[in-house]
């Protein structure tokens, strides 16, 4: 059968991206899963008023938003009216990633979009000046996933959303959870206000509870195939894919930096992986989170023989420091294996 009835089979091991700053500025924009993304069509849970609440906050904070973009900044209301920052404090699945496009969705003018490690990818590649100057007069800067795991680099954004700040841009953040916090969240909103204290007092915290939407629409596990029936699954891709075993993909990560993982995946319809086995390396299991973030983010689907690639973290890593991260990577994975994805 022709390759244009199959799709192009490549492996992941060839692809060794290289990105730009401005390529990395081309992709500051909300994932394609979020492109309609509105406080509108977000649905709350009934049973967590969190939700609504924090429907209704974001819809206020877009609206002054607006509304200080109409008067100028100099003629804004009072921080204590109107604060520039805005944090989504919550477990994985509920939303925060959703209500953060639909404020970027929402603000007028030039804004950005992009995670945590997309700014700092972005400072490395500019320099620090530079990427002030480029980011100032942004009416909206947006981080999802802001970490709080490297105090330097946590130190460098506090430095640069201050700079920013100070010359009207407004922040909304979500964040992940720091090393040794065992929780799914609940902490977070205190630990990230005292990373960022010098922007602290100009945030808006709040907390979404929930359960995982991922969890209430796809039970069990991540899909697994036999291997006699994997080869069969590669081919009804219509589309680029990727095939390659468990451990090179694994080791390939290594190789290149985790800011370009989102150009390593960028036209793939499927990631194929043979032989998955659990992971003894944390190292190489936060690879695979980061990977992970970004095939979700690209809706890559993922076909894989072996372990059910949500069982690839170790037990020692879910009760470790890194347990949010590790259990969010799972929540994805069980959505992109399945049939439907």
């Amino acid at each position: 059968m022709s390759t244009e009835q199959l799709g192009v089979i490549q492996r992941l091991v060839d692809r060794k991206p290289t990105i730009s700053g401005e390529e990395i500025v081309a992709h500051l924009v909300p994932p394609r899963q979020f492109v309609t993304a509105s406080v509108a069509n977000y649905r709350p849970d009934a049973d967590y008023p969190s939700q609504a609440a924090a429907v209704e906050a974001v819809a206020a904070f877009g609206a002054s938003g607006a509304a200080a973009s109409r008067r100028g900044w100099f003629r804004r209301k009072p921080i204590s009216e109107a604060l520039p920052g805005i944090y989504l404090d919550g477990g994985f699945g509920v939303g925060k990633t959703h209500l953060l496009a639909a404020l970027w969705h929402a603000a007028p003018g030039r804004k950005y979009f992009g995670t945590f490690i997309e700014y700092t990818a972005l400072v490395g590649a500019l320099g620090y000046a530079p990427t002030v100057a480029l980011l100032t007069g942004a009416s909206l800067i947006c981080i999802d996933e802001f970490e709080l795991d490297d105090p330097g680099d946590t130190r460098l954004m506090s430095r640069l959303l201050s700079d920013l700040v100070a010359t009207g841009t407004r922040i909304a953040a979500t964040s992940n959870t720091p090393p040794n916090a065992l929780g799914e969240g609940r902490f977070a909103a205190s630990d990230f206000l005292r990373e960022i204290d010098a922007l602290a007092a100009q945030f808006v915290t709040l907390r979404i509870d929930g359960l995982d939407f991922r969890r209430r629409t796809i039970a069990g596990h991540a899909n697994a195939v036999s291997e006699a029936s994997f080869d069969a699954a590669i081919a009804a891709v219509d589309g680029v894919v990727t095939v390659d075993s468990f451990d090179a993909a694994v080791a390939h990560l290594a190789s290149v930096h985790p800011s370009r993982y989102v150009n390593m995946v960028e036209g793939l319809a499927a990631v194929g992986l043979t032989d998955v086995h659990v992971l003894t390396s944390q190292v190489d299991a936060l690879r695979l989170v980061a990977f992970v973030d970004r095939l979700y983010d690209a809706q890559v689907r993922v076909i894989a023989t072996g372990v059910p690639l949500d069982q690839v973290f170790a037990a020692d890593m879910l009760t470790g420091g890194y347990r949010k991260k590790y259990l969010r990577a799972a929540s994805r994975l069980i959505a992109l294996t399945s049939p439907a994805a």
